[in-house]
């Protein structure tokens, strides 16, 4: 063969849509037009077109579902949190009552009226490690059908009682249970779906607190002024359970930690033998957290900082109704504190998601509760010394404000923080383990305030309030510092 036609043989093949240059040479005829050269395609070629066209359908399927989950965690929060923090309604309603006879609070203190409440908040996270270890063991469709059940019950049942202690039990400790069990699914679940934008994700999610405080709150003073408080909690509880229901259809695991959780119940499955035993077993089986993570400094850090906050947080929700009454407002304005607060919540949650995500969310913890205490001494203590009502009222709209926006991005970025400080892999069981301490500082901190309140002789006068605006700012001043120790142990490193 010649050199000529050896040259020719080897020469590599253009790549595909290239032109071929032009070399010295015989010339050619002008009609040969030559196109792009192109080799047959392969089955590898195909498999690889194929698996490129599956990965991008499986991408799309995958941001459908994490919209979805974070629509479907919002509904869930807005109702449960929505309706337990607009209870400051029910607070001020009781409180009048009680200085009324024949009722089933009359003579009852401020502080026993809000142990309905604070039983609520308390247990919407007392029992979360049992509501995560459900989540993780059944299905969270499966726990946020059993919230819904007590959430329902809770209202039916409190709109037929007639004692106190009744309504401790049905609106505070039902109430409770099924908020627990409809909203810690939604905080567990849907971290594991977000990645660089987790925190924007997890503050839309919970901005439903704020959100569905500004809708329920009015709602519930218009109902109760207008059919009454026993038909307003029926009412109430008929449309909650109508939003769990939709909320809860859609809620379910990312694709790797579903995996991971049925290996881990199969596993269980296994060992346990018989079925009914195996459900005894995953139905107490706890995930408690781990002891080495328990005793590390960071563990520390973070529940002592958590417990602070939460002790402080719900004080001022619950009694902005009824220390707007002191500043000369009327009920409908005092619920309006409540939506005024709840709508900037909202507002915070979603701002400081963003603001996380890029500057880190233990930094924005810091910073959101170190204003919160500011804000605390610097707006509330004085509005109730002020002789002037006036100056004591824009004191005041200033601090739902800006409450309203700083403390509430605590709860937003809590869990979001917990993935970055423990990892992804420690999270469920460290999170209800926290999320339990928190419920149980709500159960000292707040009836603790309204406590202050039983020893004032002039709840109708905003300085009886006093005590209770420097045991907030208190709190939240060393909640601030606990962040603190939080953020040099991050640093630190594991």
């Amino acid at each position: 063969m010649s050199k000529l036609s050896t040259a020719t043989l080897t020469a590599p093949s253009p790549r595909p849509g290239a032109s071929i240059p032009s070399t010295p040479g015989p010339s050619r005829p002008e009609s040969i037009e030559m196109g792009p050269i192109s080799g047959p395609s392969t089955p590898a070629d195909e498999d690889a077109a194929a698996a490129a066209a599956a990965a991008a359908a499986s991408l799309r399927e995958s941001n459908i579902r994490s919209v979805i989950i974070c629509v479907s965690s919002f509904l869930l929060v807005f109702t449960t949190c929505g309706t337990v923090f607009s209870f400051g309604i029910y607070q001020e309603l009781y409180q009048t009552m009680s200085r009324e006879p024949g009722n089933p609070f009359s003579g009852a203190s401020p502080a026993a009226i809000d142990v309905i409440g604070t039983l609520s908040v308390a247990f919407m996270t007392i029992a979360a490690p049992l509501a995560t270890a459900w989540t993780k063991r059944f299905s969270p469709r499966i726990v946020i059908s059993l919230g819904t059940a007590f959430f329902f019950l809770s209202a039916m049942l409190a709109s037929f009682s007639t004692r106190l202690w009744e309504f401790i039990l049905t609106q505070g400790l039902m109430a409770g249970l099924g908020t627990c069990f409809a909203y810690m699914p939604a905080v567990t679940v849907a971290p594991t779906w977000y990645g660089p934008r987790r925190g924007l994700a997890l503050g839309i999610i919970m901005s439903g607190t704020g959100v569905g405080g500004l809708v329920w709150a009015p709602a519930l003073q218009a109902l109760n002024a207008a059919v009454g408080f026993r038909n307003g909690l029926r009412i109430s509880g008929g449309i909650s359970t109508f939003l769990l229901l939709i909320g809860g259809i859609f809620i379910d695991w990312d694709p790797v930690s579903k995996a991971r959780l049925e290996a881990e119940n199969a596993r269980l499955k296994t060992a346990a033998g018989k079925s009914w035993k195996y459900s005894l077993v995953s139905l107490w089986n706890v995930p408690l957290v781990d002891w080495r993570i328990a005793r590390s400094s960071k563990f520390s850090a973070q529940l002592f900082a958590s417990f602070l906050q939460s002790a402080a947080y719900y004080t001022p929700v619950f009694f902005f109704s009824a220390y707007a009454k002191t500043l000369g407002y009327s009920a409908k304005q005092g619920a309006n504190f409540i939506a005024i607060n709840n709508a900037c919540n909202a507002i915070g949650k979603i701002a400081f998601g963003m603001i996380a995500d890029k500057f880190g969310r233990i930094n924005m913890l810091l910073f959101t509760t170190v204003i919160s205490a500011i804000a605390s001494f610097g707006f509330w203590m004085p509005s109730t010394l002020v002789p002037s009502l006036a100056s004591g009222q824009g004191l005041f709209i200033t601090y739902t404000i800006t409450y309203g926006i700083f403390a509430s991005a605590y709860v937003s970025l809590f869990p979001t923080s917990l993935v970055e400080l423990f990892g992804p892999q420690n999270f469920a069981s460290v999170n209800g383990i926290l999320y339990m301490a928190r419920g149980l500082a709500t159960l000292v901190g707040t009836p603790t305030a309204g406590a202050l309140l039983r020893g004032s002789e002039h709840l109708t006068d905003p300085s009886g309030y006093l005590h209770m605006a420097i045991m907030v700012g208190a709190l939240l001043a060393g909640a601030s510092v606990g962040v603190v120790w939080v953020r040099m142990e991050w640093k630190r490193g594991p």
